[in-house]
């Protein structure tokens, strides 16, 4: 049996191959997500990280470089900066194992050296998670890493190992809907894990020679720009060039403590500091306005590799529109939110930072990362507000030189009752000690249509229905939009609330909310009943309790 091994210009073509492959089942993928609302969810999610990985790699000149460790790391970096929602952000740290594995002067790699990959992936990705569920992507990514090792030990070529993972990765898919409930009433199996498994066909595609096409559009979809960009001004900087740069074939000795002193030397000359990396590879952006005493430190540890350097002030010149700089805050909050009359709501109560996404519309880490290097503040509190992007928001918070942390809020009514709480005169600790109490206090529902067919929490859901999404479970469905939204308050209000909000959302008149409102105030005649134009889309109507 041939010893077979795989070489950066192979692994650059499964992971296009990859790529492809997942652009073609997108829409199957997201299909299976439980809840029988627009997402655009997982399968979304997957592809706009792996096609980041692929933009990373897309600028190696593979000729020049033939270091599949180089890839690797390049892939890593690509998955993180792209990360959308839980799936993206899982799969981010599945290729990051994979980089930790893989030394950055490897140039090829056997079986065994692809099923260590495997095993390190799946480990990253475990630690990643706060508290992981099996029966999700990473139950297949750690069935698919085990069935690898046991292969390479058997003494299987690269082409029986991968054949042998697809396989043990099929059957464990199949095998989620018995380790979650949701997913065995719903009749589906994990979407990460189809993903993941959709991915590895693609690597298998490409090393049986299969046609690998090189048309996937790398473009990066149009995304609405942070709500409160219009806030951000650069036309007072202190320092003027933005420096970023890689530092490669670092020498001998290179340490944490050697990347610690880099840091410290660039802090003195310029802010909106990053250095990240290790003794394998460091990435380094930061402003100043001595950008050559910042690439002659960084030379001292190795070879630079893609540096770019751009004027600020010159590219403020050409924008117009923007109001005068911020002045800085003890502490700056960051939101993420979809609709403009939520993002002005959150405006109102002085949020720093508004990045547009939510339902179906995930920001990525980058986007993230970039709304807290924004935000005039160095202790920035964020607010996911969708369960699906507070990973997304914590591995940000991990990117920037800041002190960040992320509350865990599902909704826009969870989101505001935080910032209800934010008191300017108090510590950072006390904020976020009374923000954090303010999660349990309020009760947030949801009224949207049903995209398809779907059986889930006993009720059998007809396309086109009307669903009402009490926190994260379906509680009721129907063809009438009020019955069900009254039917909904049942289950909200109890006899300690005092209010109750709705938000409702594009395509709903404005007196269609207020007749609604009406009927629910008429009913709960002892409580405020507040209306406002949120403007989200997906939902008809969003609604709070407290």
């Amino acid at each position: 049996m041939t010893d077979f091994r795989i070489g950066a210009e192979l692994f650059k073509d499964m992971m296009i191959s990859a790529a492809n492959y997942l652009e073609h089942n997108k829409k199957l993928i997201n299909d299976l997500n439980v809840f029988p609302v627009p997402d655009g969810d997982t399968g979304t999610n997957m592809l706009l990280t792996i096609v980041s990985a692929v933009k990373e790699i897309t600028s190696i000149d593979i000729e020049k470089t033939d270091k599949i460790g180089i890839l690797m790391q390049a892939i890593s970096d690509g998955a993180l900066k792209g990360a959308r929602g839980n799936s993206g952000v899982i799969l981010s740290q599945l290729f990051r194992g994979f980089a930790k594995s893989v030394p950055p002067d490897t140039e090829e790699l056997s079986a065994a050296d692809f099923a260590l990959a495997m095993e390190q992936g799946a480990q990253t990705a475990y630690k990643a998670v706060m508290k992981p569920k099996e029966g999700t992507i990473l139950t297949v990514a750690r069935s698919m890493a085990e069935e690898a090792r046991r292969q390479a030990d058997s003494g299987a070529d690269v082409f029986a190992l991968m054949n042998g993972v697809i396989e043990k990765g099929q059957s464990t898919l199949k095998k989620t809907p018995e380790l979650l409930a949701v997913l065995r009433e719903a009749g589906v199996v994990d979407a990460g894990g189809a993903g993941l498994l959709v991915i590895y066909k693609g690597f298998k595609m490409a090393l049986d020679g299969e046609e690998v096409t090189d048309d996937l559009d790398l473009a990066a979809p149009a995304s609405l720009p942070a709500a409160a960009m219009t806030n951000i001004s650069t036309a007072n900087i202190e320092f003027q060039y933005c420096t970023e740069f890689f530092i490669t074939n670092l020498i001998n000795g290179v340490t944490e403590e050697t990347i610690d002193k880099l840091r410290d030397k660039l802090s003195r000359i310029g802010d909106s500091l990053v250095v990240v990396g290790d003794s394998a590879l460091i990435k380094v952006h930061v402003h100043t306005n001595m950008p050559g005493k910042a690439l002659q430190y960084a030379t001292r540890l190795g070879e630079l590799s893609r540096v770019k350097i751009d004027n600020m002030k010159e590219q403020h010149n050409s924008i117009t529109g923007l109001s005068p700089a911020r002045p800085k805050k003890p502490i700056s909050i960051v939101a993420v939110c979809a609709g403009e009359g939520l993002a002005n709501i959150f405006r109102d109560y002085r949020v720093d930072e508004l990045i547009a996404g939510g339902q179906s519309m995930n920001p990525s880490t980058e986007d993230i990362k970039k709304a807290i290097e924004n935000a005039p503040s160095d202790h920035v509190i964020v607010l996911p507000n969708n369960k699906n992007i507070i990973l997304a928001a914590e591995q940000a918070g991990k990117l920037v030189d800041k002190d960040v942390h992320v509350l865990p809020t599902k909704s826009f009514p969870q989101g505001l009752s935080t910032v209800l709480m934010y008191n300017e005169g108090s510590s950072l600790e006390e904020n976020l000690k009374e923000m954090t109490s303010a999660l349990d206090k309020v009760k947030s529902a949801c009224v949207t249509r049903a995209i398809r067919d779907s059986r889930t929490n006993g009720f059998v859901i007809k396309e086109g229905e009307y669903i009402a999404i009490l926190e994260d479970d379906i509680v009721s469905h129907g063809t009438d939009i009020t019955v069900l939204t009254k039917d909904l308050m049942k289950k909200m209000v109890d006899d300690e609330d005092a209010v109750i909000t709705l938000y409702y959302g594009q395509g709903i008149a404005e007196e269609d909310a207020r007749a609604l409102a009406d009927e629910i105030g008429r009913l709960y005649k002892d409580l405020d009943m507040e209306v406002y134009n949120g403007g989200q889309p997906i939902y008809d109507y969003i609604l709070s309790v407290e």
